[in-house]
């Protein structure tokens, strides 16, 4: 089936949207404010996709993708995650950079371009920012994580993806000296604001509530 990059866009917003929710079904509003479009655009979209098969909804109800909306917005998904971490790898991209370009990348169409690409890397399970790459049936397991605002008082931990993978966000991570794989002890947790002091790099730094409910960690040590 032919689909035209907005369409697609639609379609992966819409998977991502659904996904963030844990499953539950996300509104008209909701994904119009995701692709920052009118409710009205989107609605005379979604008509065009549930014509093709690839949305479900009723008029003011939720929004759902079929099977095949749901494998193409994964395709979509792994296409874009492998072009992040060739950018990233090969191509002298930062991990704040690599979105951006792999947006455009992900409309190639060649299966055997990216069956290649994923070859060449190696076949990675996570793009630069953690997130889980999915296989060429368009399967994955994204297991359960933890943010470093779950952590207590005296806990360690290594950062193993990021939640917010914004231009903005990225930026500060790499600007304070944390990237994957970072190891973190929590110092001290503080009722007034909600912040926290954080130890790494052999260095101690005060960080806020937003910021530890953004990085996902692994777990290393018990208070």
């Amino acid at each position: 089936m032919k689909l035209t990059k907005n369409e697609e866009d639609y379609l992966k917003a819409l998977f991502n949207l659904t996904f963030e929710s844990d499953g539950d079904k996300a509104g008209t509003n909701q994904l119009a404010e995701r692709l920052g479009f009118s409710p009205a655009s989107v609605n005379g979209m979604l008509k065009k996709l549930k014509t093709k098969g690839l949305v479900s909804y009723k008029k003011y109800g939720k929004l759902e993708l079929t099977k095949d909306g749901s494998t193409v917005a994964l395709q979509l998904i792994r296409k874009h995650r492998l072009w992040e971490t060739f950018l990233y790898k090969c191509m002298n991209f930062g991990w704040d950079e690599v979105h951006i370009v792999a947006e455009q990348l992900e409309h190639i169409e060649s299966d055997k371009l990216i069956t290649e690409l994923d070859r060449f890397l190696g076949y990675p399970s996570t793009d630069p920012h953690g997130a889980i790459i999915p296989d060429k049936n368009g399967e994955y397991k994204d297991n359960p994580k933890i943010t470093l605002n779950e952590l207590e008082e005296g806990d360690e931990c290594r950062i193993i993806a990021v939640k917010d993978s914004s231009v903005e966000f990225l930026k500060y991570v790499t600007k304070i000296g944390l990237e994957l794989s970072s190891k973190i002890k929590i110092v001290e947790r503080r009722e007034f604001d909600e912040s926290s002091l954080i130890e790494f790099n052999d260095r101690q730094l005060s960080v806020s509530k937003k910021f530890c409910e953004n990085i996902f960690v692994e777990h290393l040590t018990n208070n």
